[in-house]
């Protein structure tokens, strides 16, 4: 007998749908053969469906069953084939009643027939929401992550019995769900503060301008100068994520595996910061199964690189192309997949190889040509695209401990979010969201000079060598540095600011 499922599988951050076709005949030796160019952990899921069904008393495995993974020539991987393959072998045995076209299947099976979570449950939930479905059977401990998307019922189930029991009941049931608005509005108390930060007046506003326009930002300074707390204390700043970013970024990290119950979605900005001793791969993403890098679980916020000229030259220049396109392409051999790279880039540096060039409390040991190949690690086109550069000087213990505290994350991230909320406004009619992510056109539109600070920007790029590029960051950065002085159009001040944060590379 002839019976047919649905499930899907995970392409990126998107679903495929996936028949599931299974054929039970009634001559022939037993046999249990599968096909659709399913990879290792789907064939294997035939011996954890089989010891599965026995243990349940239903068993369907005394004649020959092919199971079709359609369509047949992209490939399928992942253990949530399991519980699709099961419920179209009882279906196929005359067990339940038929399955209803618009119910979806999706889990893993232990050997006694408990169902285990399994990753990338929310592209899937998404995928068969877009298609059309409108019910998604998954284990319990996915259940959360699935409710996230709106408009699909969600049934969790502990074990395969339940699972036949609902279907034989005509798949209805109370579905699963959750308060999506509470569970994203949710506020994190930050165990940092900006307040924390004394002194350091020209990082810290290079920083509050950073956060309004979503600028990548390089600070460099000698040791203890204070680069790393500050750039840790930068999510403390950035407004909360809307439930699209938060979808969004937890469907990478579902992708990913990381997410193992409702406790681990995403909610909140990301901040990774991965070593300096860190491969391409672990950044871009990568491995046979293409999983996704560094640069796509800090989308939608930020990714930190400390000791930056530390980092090998070569893993370096793989951020320039997710630096421009916002995405990651990553292709393995059969299997390309594109995650999205919309992060913030904050990376911090010493001035040279011992740490202390420039440092008024200490003298600088290395030789002109240590502080060359030390500083050549980083390409020119690389720095060109980071938007903000500073330097942050040491301060001096004495006047350190004199000093107040610094102004709290709460009031500037006020003029953070009233910064994005400009933005908003600005890009309503467009998918762009921040004035760092601008295309030339909008450029073009948004920054608009006067006749004075036309010329006055056309001197500074002739003088210091600015790049085309560096010439529209420069805008970009005066546009976010107008937001935040609710200011309409850009006044030759805050192009002057914004220049003073591109010359440090000169």
């Amino acid at each position: 007998m002839f019976s047919k499922v649905f499930s899907a599988l995970v392409n990126g951050i998107q679903a495929e749908i996936v028949e599931v076709e299974t054929d039970i005949s009634s001559v022939g030796l037993p046999t249990f053969n599968m096909v659709g160019l399913a990879e290792t952990a789907v064939k294997e899921s035939r011996d954890r469906v089989k010891s599965a069904m026995k243990n349940m008393n239903l068993n369907v495995f005394s004649h020959p069953i092919t199971i079709n993974l359609a369509p047949a020539d992209i490939k399928k991987e992942g253990t949530h084939f399991d519980l699709p393959v099961a419920v179209g072998l009882t279906c196929s045995a005359g067990m339940v009643k038929s399955v209803p076209e618009d119910c979806m299947f999706a889990g893993e099976l232990s050997l006694d027939g408990r169902l285990r979570a399994v990753g990338g449950i929310l592209p899937i939930a998404e995928g068969a929401k877009l298609a059309g479905f409108t019910k998604l059977v998954v284990p319990a401990d996915n259940a959360d992550e699935a409710a996230v998307i709106d408009g699909i019922e969600i049934y969790p189930f502990e074990d395969l019995s339940s699972v036949v029991e609902f279907i034989n009941g005509g798949c209805v049931g109370t579905p699963y769900a959750i308060n999506r608005t509470k569970l994203f509005a949710s506020v994190k108390e930050y165990e940092v503060d900006f307040s924390d930060v004394k002194g350091q007046f020209a990082a810290r506003r290079c920083a509050e301008i950073a956060a309004a326009g979503m600028h990548n930002l390089f600070m460099i300074g000698s040791p203890g100068s204070g680069k790393t707390m500050i750039a840790r204390r930068i999510p403390t700043i950035l407004p909360d994520m809307t439930i699209t970013e938060a979808i969004e970024t937890t469907k990478i990290y579902s992708v990913a595996g990381l997410i193992k119950n409702g406790r681990d979605l995403a909610v909140h900005r990301p901040f990774c910061s991965p070593h300096h001793t860190s491969s391409s791969v672990s950044l871009i993403g990568g491995t046979s199964k293409a999983i996704p890098g560094q640069v796509s679980l800090a989308s939608n916020g930020v990714l930190f690189l400390d000791e930056l000229l530390e980092f090998p030259r070569n893993v370096l220049e793989t951020l320039r192309q997710p630096l421009e396109d916002r995405e990651v392409t990553v292709a393995r051999a059969g299997r390309t997949v594109v995650y999205p790279a919309n992060f913030m880039l904050v990376a911090a540096a010493n001035p040279c190889p011992c740490g202390y060039m420039g440092d008024k409390q200490k003298e600088c040991t290395c030789s002109p040509t240590q502080i060359h190949k030390y500083r050549s690690r980083m390409s020119g086109p690389l720095m060109d695209r980071i938007d903000m550069h500073v330097e942050v000087s040491s301060a001096d213990i004495s006047e350190l401990s004199a000093m107040n505290e610094g102004e709290p994350s709460s009031e500037i991230r006020k003029r953070v979010e009233a910064a994005h909320r400009i933005q908003s406004e600005r890009f309503k009619k467009s998918s762009t969201r921040f004035n760092s992510r601008m295309s030339e056109k909008e450029t073009r539109k948004f920054c608009k000079l006067d006749t004075a600070s036309e010329k006055l920007l056309e001197t500074a790029a002739k003088k210091y060598h600015l790049s085309a590029r560096s010439y529209s960051k420069v805008l970009k950065t005066a546009r976010t540095i107008a937001d935040l002085a609710g200011a309409p159009d850009i006044e030759s001040r805050h192009l002057l600011e914004a220049l003073q944060y591109r010359l440090i590379q000169d």
